[in-house]
């Protein structure tokens, strides 16, 4: 199984509180995915994020074709970082690592995520053919909202 890593930082002028509560709520995640995924979340909306959470979702990942994605919150440690990990979905394996740090600024996002495709040889001929540029584009327009929403 061939493993993929995707980094992302970025710092956001607000406090590590407000950073936390946004990011902890998973309502949110709505707002910072790109409209063309018509992202849905199905299950762990209403209640704050805690260890032990799953969270059921659809995304759209092509015209008509819709697929359910479960996640479970792991390694929760209020303020600094807390882990989303996939149950079932579209890839083999998902490990997003979200890591929180106060600066002088406001506050520093830290995104690690390490994933797999299914299929052996054609996911990973996927990954390089769309996959890869799919999930940058994700990030980016998360990066871009984060940036309109928070300055």
């Amino acid at each position: 199984m061939k493993i993929f890593t995707l980094k992302q930082t970025q710092e956001i002028p607000v406090s590590l509180e407000e950073a936390w509560d946004f990011f902890s709520r998973p309502q949110n995640l709505n707002e910072i995915t790109p409209p063309d995924l018509e992202f849905r979340i199905t299950s762990g909306k209403p209640e704050p994020m805690h260890e032990g959470q799953i969270i059921t979702y659809k995304i759209k990942v092509a015209p008509m074709i819709w697929n359910s994605w479960v996640t479970e919150i792991k390694a929760v440690k209020t303020g600094k970082q807390f882990i989303d990990e996939q149950r079932s979905g579209p890839y083999k394996f998902w490990h997003h690592l979200h890591q929180f740090e106060s600066t002088d600024n406001g506050t520093l996002l830290k995104d690690l995520v390490n994933y797999s495709l299914p299929f052996g040889i054609l996911g990973n001929v996927a990954h390089s053919l769309y996959v890869k540029n799919k999930l940058q584009k994700i990030f980016n327009f998360r990066r871009q909202i984060l940036l309109e929403k928070f300055g």
